[in-house]
C-alpha cells in the first residue's frame, strides 16, 4: 500500500496541527494497518512565505491502494489520467469511503490545492490557515469518488473541487461535513 484515504479525520475540522500534524495522522493511521515502516504525507499545499506543493511532497510513485490497485504510477499521471474512482480511493483498511448518493456522504477530501497539484497564490485562504483554523476561513477539497453537483471538471476532480463553507466560519468540523465531508485526508507513502 502506498496510498490511502484517512479513514477518520482528525476531529478538530481542518486544524490539522499544520502539515506536521496532518503527516503524522496519515503515519498513525498507516501503523495502525501494518504499513508504518514507509513514510506518510498528507497530499496538502500551503500558502504564503515558504508554500509547499502537495505534488512535491509525496514521493516519485507508483502508488498502489490497500488492494494493490495502481492509482497513479507517478505524480504526471496522478494529475492526470489517474485511475482515482470511488472504488479506487481506499482508506487504509481497504474499505471504500462513502461518497455522493451514500449516507452521510464523506468525498470532500481536503488538499488545499489547485487542480496541478501547486499552492494557491496567498491572497485569498485556502488551506484554513495553513491547516491551523478550526474556524475562520476556507479549505479547497476534491471529491474521492470524482461526482460532483455538475457534470463539470470541478465536479469530477479528486483534488480541486470547490472550498469549504458554513455558518462556523468554513473551516470547522460541522462546516466540513456540511459540504459532503468529514476531515479526510489522502495519504501517500513518499519512500
Amino acid at each position: 500500500m502506498g496510498f490511502f484515504v484517512t479513514s477518520v479525520g482528525e476531529g478538530n475540522g481542518a486544524d490539522l496541527g499544520g502539515l506536521a500534524g496532518a503527516d503524522k495522522h496519515c503515519q498513525t493511521l498507516a501503523q495502525a494497518a501494518g504499513a508504518g515502516a514507509k513514510t506518510w504525507r498528507a497530499y496538502l499545499s500551503t500558502q504564503g512565505a515558504g508554500a509547499v506543493n502537495a505534488r512535491d511532497r509525496i514521493g516519485k510513485g507508483p502508488w498502489m491502494n490497500a488492494k494493490g490497485v495502481v492509482i497513479a504510477k507517478d505524480v504526471t499521471e496522478l494529475h492526470g489520467a489517474n485511475n482515482l474512482t470511488k472504488q479506487t480511493a481506499l482508506t487504509e483498511k481497504g474499505e471504500v469511503n462513502n461518497g455522493r448518493g451514500d449516507t452521510p456522504n464523506r468525498h470532500d477530501i481536503l488538499t488545499g490545492s489547485q487542480a496541478d497539484g501547486t499552492a494557491f497564490p496567498p491572497d485569498k485562504d485556502m488551506t484554513c490557515k495553513n491547516y491551523t483554523s478550526g474556524t475562520q476561513g476556507a479549505i479547497m477539497m476534491g471529491h474521492s469518488d470524482r461526482i460532483g453537483l455538475r457534470d463539470d471538471d470541478a465536479s469530477k476532480s479528486w483534488n480541486s473541487s470547490h472550498p469549504s463553507r458554513g455558518d462556523d466560519g468554513g473551516c470547522s468540523q460541522k462546516d466540513l461535513r456540511g459540504t459532503g465531508g468529514d476531515g479526510l485526508l489522502y495519504c501517500f507513502a513518499a519512500n
